[in-house]
């Protein structure tokens, strides 16, 4: 039925974008303050080990 196309379309553009924004949220709020915590952790480890 050609005229559902632009549905199917809609609905994969849509999805996309929802999950892109899901990713992206998930991303940036959990996952990557950890490795900047990390490199604070390594670069405070570092500083410490050279002093004595």
């Amino acid at each position: 039925m050609p005229q559902l196309i632009p549905f199917y379309f809609l609905n994969q553009l849509s999805f996309s974008f929802f999950t892109l924004l899901a990713l992206i949220y998930i991303l940036s709020k959990y996952i990557l303050p950890l490795f900047t915590f990390q490199q604070v952790i390594r670069m405070y480890i570092t500083k410490l080990s050279n002093k004595s």
